[in-house]
């Protein structure tokens, strides 16, 4: 899979993947309407070429009250948002070339007021959706946000992701209704965040073309 030019098809504007975009936007700039007054600090996994939350952030009065760091694999998706960050003069925004499924990744960073897991739950099994979902509790900080998407094709996985975030203590926010066609969910975490654990790995990006393949290859 080529994730960089995957990222075109947010360019076409009625297709599933601008609303979702503008929707995750649209809630990220609510969250941070929302959240205390002071400094606030964000961390994106998966971040692809940030145009989520840089783009709010170009705008936003808070603005220059957010310190965020950025995770990413691909370098040309990394060149992209560190252009973007640059152009938009967010200094303080950091973008990382590498895993973002080792939690070292985040580790002066954590507990943040916003986390960001978006385009991650679609490409990963169901026991590391889980698994990263338990481990958000040392991402959070109490009273803080996660925002997370993942499709909706059959069999249709938000239920669970949902019930996932409220076994770790997390209250469900706001959830796109599923005649969108896509899910985007928002939560807050309501208990006390844990030391992070230094050294582990929050999942295993498989990709949901291989995914896919593995799920109709099974008997049936």
């Amino acid at each position: 899979m080529d994730w960089s030019t995957w990222h075109d098809k947010y360019d076409v504007a009625d297709s599933w993947m601008a609303r979702r975009l503008r929707t995750v936007q649209a809630q990220i700039r609510a969250s941070l309407n929302d959240a205390p007054a002071g400094p606030l600090k964000v961390i994106s996994l998966c971040a692809g070429d940030g145009r989520d939350l840089l783009r709010v952030l170009s705008d936003h009065p808070r603005r220059h009250e957010v310190r965020a760091r950025l995770v990413e694999l691909d370098a040309r998706n990394t060149a992209a948002a560190s252009e973007a960050a640059r152009l938009a003069k967010l200094d303080r925004v950091e973008v990382v070339t590498g895993d973002a499924s080792l939690i070292d990744q985040y580790q002066d960073m954590v507990p943040a007021d916003l986390v960001l897991i978006c385009g991650v739950f679609g490409n990963i099994s169901d026991s590391d959706i889980e698994h990263t979902i338990a481990a958000c509790n040392q991402l959070c900080k109490t009273g803080g946000t996660v925002i997370w998407t993942r499709n909706r094709a059959v069999p249709d996985r938000v239920p669970m992701i949902c019930d996932w975030f409220g076994e770790q203590g997390f209250e469900l926010q706001w959830l796109s209704e599923p005649v969108a066609g896509f899910g985007v969910g928002v939560h807050r975490f309501t208990g006390t965040p844990r030391p992070l654990r230094t050294g582990s790995r929050l999942f295993e990006f498989v990709g949901y073309d291989v995914l896919r393949e593995r799920e109709t290859a099974q008997p049936g």
